[in-house]
């Protein structure tokens, strides 16, 4: 992500990275932008691909046009360091899921705010969701909680 004014710049212990002012954010690290009214573009942070390490391969288990409930389970990823599922952050109905991560997901992992994005969805997005000043007050409190349990 480029240094620029419309990103944030954050650290804490060994972690760091530019945080972008236009995304919403959720408690569950998954950026979601609406691109026009109602359609959403939704990605994983970047704290979060750094928990999973680098991405091997990722899928839905959803077709353009199925409904979708946040919280739902929609598809996963498999990294170095884990495999986790990916939750829905829209209500509404599931638009695509990224095509550029077909030929490298790769991308999810070295660029999380651009080519990485995860799925379309077109919808309300989830309640939970704050802005970036509010989401590094989460991180601060994630990364205190993360030294704490390995202190």
């Amino acid at each position: 992500m480029p240094r620029n004014e419309n990103s944030i710049r954050y650290r804490r212990a060994n972690f760091s990275t530019r945080l972008p002012k236009e995304p919403l954010y959720t408690p569950s690290h998954f950026w979601i932008q609406e691109l026009e009214k109602g359609l959403w573009k939704v990605g994983f942070t970047k704290f979060a691909v750094r928990m999973l390490g680098e991405i091997v391969e990722a899928g839905f288990e959803l077709e353009p046009g199925n409904s979708i409930r946040t919280g739902d389970i929609i598809g996963w990823v498999e990294g170095f360091k884990a495999i986790t599922d990916i939750y829905c952050a829209i209500e509404g109905t599931f638009q695509e899921a990224n095509p550029l991560l077909e030929e490298s997901c790769e991308k999810i992992y070295n660029d999380p705010y651009g080519n990485g994005w995860l799925y379309l969805a077109r919808g309300i997005a989830e309640k939970s969701a704050f802005g970036v000043n509010e989401y590094v007050q989460f991180l601060d409190t994630t990364i205190k909680r993360i030294q704490g349990e390995n202190e």
